[in-house]
């Protein structure tokens, strides 16, 4: 066995190059999360069957991230390790960006509806299959003192793109002349034309990303020392996909299990707010009645609430540089708590607002939230977890991302139908609540 040495610092160039090519990804994902629901009602969606559509989300996570955890970190070809996962995944996910809008051209062939749901599933599947590598590659190739850096520039990333992703169709419409409203069943021009930018943006990103950066092979990762023993020493026993998959359950590192909780209250908020956010919005400030999904007033509602996502989003990013010091200055649970809080009583405040630039200050908080989620769970975790073992508990880790989602998407819609009368707000209200619930969870992790 080589003898153990530390793994190298790396510029914050070669950082950024390595996470660039989440630019694209959050930017086809602020594309899908901001459109989603308006392009599922516009083919005939009931609001209060919008979540059960958006279940392909967590479901097809759940699924394919641990398979591709587990797959990354048994590959080593010509493009490395976890670089042809991503390349493949961002192929797909431009494919389904360029169709899903365009789901109503296809009417001959199945419903529109189906179709869009279609697409919205094959989309979410191959944004796992690129998101995933991408949490491994930080991992992989910083040492644990570096990983708040790599895992905060990636936030920033992931908030610059889903800036661009959120604002494209509203900037399209008011500046560039591009139609923001279409025949009943048709998807307005100027979303259709946001996705094409969005799947060209993605795959120059990624290819920028793959051309950039280098991966250690699983032998330079083996002489590594990781600051926990298991992660230089213990064999990669192969083993069949789901008995090795139960055994390593049951092996969990116990700061992933207590981030469970957590995660579950802060992705169910999240899954309720990107779901509800257009008719909750529309109906609520904008005063359009529910079911209209043809209206200037709803086109106009549709437009500000991907303006708002780019708002939380472009917070995420300026906070995500501030994560780092923070984290040094009052530790990363204190860190994470304390803008689960903030991001906690944004989003109870959208009942309260009354016009639409009222709900910017919203935004601020729910943004300081968003670039903690997306950098601190990991940030606490990668030092816990096994160096070759690395992309497998990535993958598992994203049970507890997926899983709430899948019990939001079941249940949320019953909530809003029979219990607040179709009153989309109170999803958004109930999110602040839960929230907060998961900031008070952080305190329990022992990591």
């Amino acid at each position: 066995m080589h003898k153990p040495i530390r793994k190298p610092s790396l510029s914050l160039a070669q950082i950024f190059h390595m996470s660039f090519g989440f630019l694209g990804i959050q930017m086809g994902f602020a594309l899908q999360n901001g459109n989603a629901s308006r392009i599922l009602q516009t083919f005939g969606a009931d609001v209060e069957h919008l979540s059960l559509f958006w279940l392909a989300a967590p479901l097809t996570g759940m699924i394919v991230q641990p398979i591709i955890g587990h797959y990354s970190d048994r590959t080593w070809n010509s493009l490395g390790r976890r670089r042809p996962y991503f390349l493949g995944g961002a192929l797909f996910t431009a494919v389904a960006l360029i169709f899903m809008p365009n789901s109503a051209v296809l009417a001959a062939m199945l419903p529109p509806l189906l179709i869009g749901a279609g697409m919205l599933m094959i989309m979410d599947a191959s944004i796992n299959v690129t998101m995933e590598p991408f949490r491994a590659l930080i991992a992989d190739n910083l040492p644990s003192e570096q990983r708040s850096l790599g895992f905060s520039m990636q936030t920033f990333l992931i908030g610059l793109g889903a800036v661009l992703g959120s604002w494209l169709p509203y900037i399209l419409a008011e500046y560039g002349g591009v139609s923001k409203v279409a025949d009943a069943g048709f998807v307005p021009n100027n979303v259709i034309y946001s996705f094409y930018v969005g799947a060209a943006v993605l795959i120059l990103s990624i290819l920028w990303t793959v051309f950039t950066t280098k991966e250690y092979s699983p032998e330079e990762l083996e002489s590594f020392e990781s600051g926990q023993a298991t992660a230089v020493t213990e064999p990669l026993v192969e083993r069949g996909f789901f008995k090795g998959l139960a055994e390593d359950i049951r092996n969990m590192p116990t700061a992933m299990r207590q981030l469970g909780l957590v995660q579950f209250c802060s992705w169910f908020a999240l899954f309720l707010m990107w779901v509800f956010s257009t008719p909750a919005i529309a109906e609520h400030i904008y005063n359009v009645p529910a079911g209209d999904t043809t209206s200037v007033g709803y086109a106009d509602a549709g437009n500000w609430v991907g303006v708002l996502f780019g708002i939380y989003n472009g917070v995420s990013a300026i906070y995500a540089l501030c994560l780092p010091r923070i984290a040094r200055a009052i530790g990363r649970k204190a860190t994470h708590a304390l803008s689960l809080t903030i991001g906690g009583i944004a989003l109870g405040s959208i009942y309260f607002m009354t016009t639409p630039e009222m709900l910017i200050f919203s935004m601020v908080g729910i943004g300081i939230a968003w670039g903690s989620i997306l950098a601190m769970p990991y940030a606490i975790l990668s030092d816990s977890l096994p160096a070759r073992k690395m992309g497998l508990y990535m993958g598992l880790f994203n049970f507890f991302i997926t899983f709430p989602q899948i019990v939001s998407g079941l249940t949320s819609g019953y909530l809003i139908k029979y219990v607040f009368q179709g009153q989309a707000i109170y999803a958004l209200l109930g999110a602040g609540c839960l929230m907060i619930i998961g900031a008070i969870s952080v305190r329990k992790i022992s990591a």
